[in-house]
C-alpha cells in the first residue's frame, strides 16, 4: 500500500519529527492565522469536544487556504488536491483546559496545579481530503509527582514551558516529573502515531 504525500498543517517540529519517524512523505503547510483569539472555546464546551472542533476547524482552514490560492510564483507548488494533515493538542485538569502559557508565571502556575495530580492530555487528528474529513482523538493519562517550587521555577526559567500545552514537554526536561502514562506517548507529544497511521492508511484503502 502506497501513502500520499501530504500536508502537515502546523508548525510544530515534534509533529514534524513523528511523521519522519513514520516514514510518512509530507511537506508543511503555512497557512495564515485567522483574525481573533487563537483556538478560543466555546461556551459550555467540554474539553473533549473542543479539542476535535479545533482539529477539524484547522484542516478545513487549510483546505479552503488551499483552494483559494491562484497561481502566483509563491504558490505555483502547491497541490490543492493533496491531503491534509491537522492537530490539536490539549490538557485537561479536572474540566479545566491548560493551554499554551502566557508567559513564566503562567507556567508555574499550572505545573503547580498539576503537581502531585493525574490530568488527561486528548490530541484529535483529523486528515482531510477532498469531501472526507476523516478524525481521531488519542487520549492518555498522565500523573505527575509532587512538584517544589525550585523544581517549577528551574523548568520554568529553561524557557521549555513556552508554546507548549500545559506548560510541559513530555520529550524535554519535563520527562523527570512524570511517575506514570497509561495511553500514547506520542499523543503528549503532539501527533499519536497508531491514530495517525491508521487515518492515513483509511485514506489509501
Amino acid at each position: 500500500m502506497t501513502l500520499p504525500i501530504i500536508y502537515l498543517a502546523s508548525a510544530s517540529p515534534r509533529r514534524h519529527e513523528i511523521l519522519m519517524q513514520m516514514g510518512v512523505g509530507h511537506e508543511i503547510l503555512t497557512v495564515p492565522a485567522p483574525e481573533g483569539e487563537d483556538e478560543p472555546r466555546l461556551a459550555n464546551e467540554a474539553p473533549e469536544v473542543y479539542v476535535l472542533r479545533t482539529a477539524r476547524e484547522k484542516a478545513v482552514r487549510a483546505r479552503q487556504w488551499l483552494k483559494a490560492q491562484s497561481p502566483t510564483a509563491a504558490t505555483s507548488l502547491l497541490d490543492a488536491e493533496r491531503p491534509v494533515l491537522s492537530a490539536d493538542t490539549t490538557v485537561i485538569l479536572g474540566n479545566d483546559i491548560l493551554g499554551k502559557p502566557a508567559n513564566q508565571d503562567d507556567a508555574c502556575r499550572m505545573l503547580a496545579r498539576l503537581s502531585g495530580q493525574t490530568h488527561s492530555v486528548h490530541t484529535a487528528v483529523v486528515l482531510a481530503h477532498g469531501d472526507q474529513l476523516l478524525e481521531d482523538v488519542s487520549i492518555t493519562q498522565v500523573r505527575f509527582k509532587p512538584l517544589s517550587t525550585i523544581e517549577i521555577e528551574a523548568y520554568c526559567a529553561s524557557g521549555e514551558p513556552m508554546g507548549k500545552a500545559g506548560a510541559y514537554g513530555i520529550q524535554g526536561k519535563a520527562a523527570v516529573f512524570i511517575e506514570h502514562i497509561a495511553g500514547s506517548y506520542t499523543g503528549v507529544m503532539g501527533l499519536p502515531v497508531f491514530e495517525t497511521w491508521r487515518l492515513l492508511n483509511a485514506l489509501a484503502s
